[in-house]
């Protein structure tokens, strides 16, 4: 492998794995605020396990490749979805606004892990591509299932808005 082709490779993946940290952060806090939504709630949870999952095959690829982690990268990622979790205590319709952020989130994630797969592909690293394949496939699903009950999700808001004696927020 070309050694600029492979610190491409090398930082596009400490990105991802900066990325991960922040999604993991990001969905324990949003996860552990949600008291009215047990649907959301479990697959958010669900999809905490695969997100630390994916940090660890990103890790796994960056320290085959002989690299390692990048601490500011991780620390700003989490610093970010602390901020985002913050915010979240201030609005009036936290799930819904939480259901947005998370599906963006998602396709970010998803393009960065197409990219990834197509720098490991050009790379010839066939495990490194392997595992982002992997992780891809769980961003997609959870995408997916954000996309299909988020229509639920506004409707129970907005209902458990409207009835007296509710918390509607989360």
């Amino acid at each position: 492998m070309a050694t600029e082709m492979k610190e491409n490779l090398l930082d596009w993946l400490r990105d991802a794995h900066a990325m991960e940290e922040q999604a993991e952060k990001m969905l324990t806090a949003t996860a552990e605020r949600l008291q009215h939504y047990p649907e959301l709630r479990a697959r958010i949870e669900q999809h905490v396990e695969e997100t630390r999952q994916q940090a660890l095959r990103v890790r796994q690829c960056i320290e085959r490749l002989g690299g390692d982690t990048s601490a500011i990268k991780d620390i700003t990622g989490k610093m970010m979805a602390m901020a985002q979790g913050l915010s979240g205590m201030f609005v009036s319709d936290e799930v819904v606004k939480a259901s947005l952020a998370s599906y963006a989130f998602e396709h970010m994630e998803i393009a960065s892990y197409k990219a990834l797969i197509a720098a490991a592909e050009t790379c010839g690293d066939t495990e490194t591509k392997r595992l982002c394949e992997q992780s891809l496939a769980e961003e997609e699903a959870m995408a997916d299932w954000l996309a299909a009950h988020l229509p639920a999700t506004v409707r129970q808001f907005l209902l458990r808005d409207e009835a007296p004696n509710t918390t509607a927020k989360h």
